[in-house]
């Protein structure tokens, strides 16, 4: 990563923090994002680079076909994209306001079994929340992640586009 914004601060820090303990992410959950949290989803690792997360397969995601609704599965993608680009604009010195601005999704496979998502986008983000600071200008980048069952098949890819900006 470039030097400025980066995982190590404080503010990324506290954010990993508080998404990796169980209790904390629960009532992050609760509070924030109760379809999450009803929907069971987790995040099983966030640091500077990656961010994955799970949306298990049960009744609370299931759809009629026997799969993982796409609607959970769209939850848990954007999630795996938003814990980093979150870390991102917490570890900036000054408020940064982020916000998801478009999103792609394809769907390969169907997901009938606890489905991880993937994002690796950590350094592409944190560059994007620096040039953000540097120019003073709103700034996108675009993410992946991809959501793979636990023997690896691949159900799903998305992409989403993240506007920084830092606040006035």
């Amino acid at each position: 990563m470039s030097t400025g914004v980066d995982f190590t601060s404080p503010g990324a820090q506290s954010l990993a923090k508080n998404l990796l303990s169980k209790s904390r992410m629960r009532a992050y959950f609760l509070g924030r994002l109760p379809l999450a949290a009803f929907a069971g989803l987790k995040i099983e690792r966030l640091d500077g680079e990656l961010c994955e997360t799970l949306v298990p397969f049960g009744w609370r995601t299931q759809n009629p076909f026997g799969s993982i609704y796409f609607a959970a599965l769209s939850m848990a993608a954007e999630l795996s994209c938003a814990g980093l680009a979150l870390s991102a604009a917490r570890g900036a010195p000054v408020p940064v306001s982020v916000l998801p601005v478009h999103l792609e999704g394809s769907f390969e496979k169907k997901a009938t079994g606890d489905t991880r998502f993937t994002c690796r986008d950590g350094a592409a983000l944190y560059e994007t929340v620096n040039r953000a600071l540097a120019s003073g200008e709103g700034e996108t980048v675009r993410t992946t992640t991809v959501g793979a069952m636990k023997d690896g098949t691949v159900v799903s890819r998305f992409t989403f586009d993240w506007s920084f900006k830092k606040k006035a």
